[in-house]
């Protein structure tokens, strides 16, 4: 089969586009054939080569896909080929105490598709059969994989763990990435208002057409200021933030009493210092979110499916482009999502 791969850690130039083995549908286990995949910065960051993650070479990339049901294992009867799937990329391990809680994304034993293990940029992908869900013909494949990673890990970050409510004021930091683009609709969904904070003005428009009352560009204004006086003084209610050490300070500050601020990724860098003053005088509430429960996943992917949610594509390319898309994504300059067609 025809994939996208890197033989070695590096830039975008180790990215090659080749033959690869067919995986093989296992026990427990279903083959798609690839229509969609989108790339995330993970994919960036796996390439680049991530500290203590030991992976095999040569490695396949791709966390979000959709296609149609190729092939099932031994003791798979819930899917059948030529059914309409996307893939849920987290893949938990079913046993441990988390597991069977149910809440998936919490599992002691957690890989992601695409990053411990070959993923879905190429023609077919093993996973197991409780990692798809079924999609209507509406629902195209571009759409779903532009999706799955980036609305579960929004959902479950605004609606588990920063516990966002209708009537509250919403932070979102770095605001024409995926997720953060994701949080911007999820918000107003929720009824929330969203502020959202990027670099520049193209993107600044852009983000506003995303759903944001608010949008700062933090290369030509005073962001603090703005926030301060977009709430009037009192903060945010909620802040989402991928964005880590270069706008940490200003995330604190921006949180009002009893704020929950939520950490999904740390692309400046993970190092910040947590003011403890801020902490206990606000009550403030810090925490991280990683991917979704497998219910969350099926929630969100569900207003998807209805046209409630709507994911951002900046571009829709073939595979063969890999390289070229791996380079855009690295260059700062896609807004929303990047998808491949295999």
């Amino acid at each position: 089969m025809k994939a996208a791969f890197f033989r070695r850690h590096g830039g975008p130039e180790v990215i090659e586009i080749g033959e690869a083995p067919e995986p093989v549908a296992s026990a427990g286990s279903v083959v798609v054939r690839v229509h969609a995949v989108s790339l995330n910065h993970l994919d960036l960051w796996v390439r680049r080569g991530i500290p203590g993650l030991e992976i095999e070479l040569p490695h396949i990339g791709g966390s979000d896909a959709a296609g149609v049901v190729e092939s099932v294992g031994a003791g798979v009867d819930s899917w059948q080929p030529g059914d309409r799937v996307v893939i849920n990329g987290a893949l938990s391990c079913g046993d441990c105490d988390f597991c069977r809680r149910p809440d998936e994304a919490l599992c002691r034993r957690l890989q992601v598709l695409g990053e411990h293990v070959r993923g879905a940029a190429a023609e077919l992908v093993s996973v197991p059969a409780e990692n798809l869900m079924r999609i209507p013909a509406s629902l195209e494949f571009t759409a779903a994989a532009a999706s799955a990673l980036v609305f579960q890990t929004a959902w479950r970050a605004l609606t588990n763990r920063g516990s966002l409510r209708a009537g509250e004021t919403l932070l979102v930091t770095g605001g024409s990435g995926g997720v953060a683009s994701a949080g911007v609709q999820i918000g107003n969904h929720l009824g929330a208002r969203v502020i959202a904070v990027t670099s520049g003005s193209a993107n600044a428009s852009w983000v506003r057409e995303q759903g944001a009352e608010v949008v700062i560009d933090r290369s030509s204004e005073d962001v603090d200021a703005r926030i301060r006086e977009a709430t009037a003084g009192s903060g945010v209610d909620v802040v989402l933030d991928s964005v880590g050490e270069a706008m940490w300070k200003t995330v604190m500050r921006a949180a009002g009493n009893d704020a929950r601020i939520v950490v999904y990724g740390a692309t400046t860098g993970p190092d910040v210092k947590l003011q403890l003053a801020h902490l206990f005088w606000k009550q403030l509430t810090v925490t991280g979110s990683t991917m979704s429960s497998r219910s969350e996943f099926e929630e969100v992917m569900s207003l998807i499916a209805q046209g409630v949610l709507k994911p951002a594509i900046d571009a829709v390319l073939p595979l063969d482009a890999a390289r070229q898309a791996h380079e855009s994504l690295e260059s700062g300059s896609v807004r929303g999502k990047l998808v491949l067609t295999p």
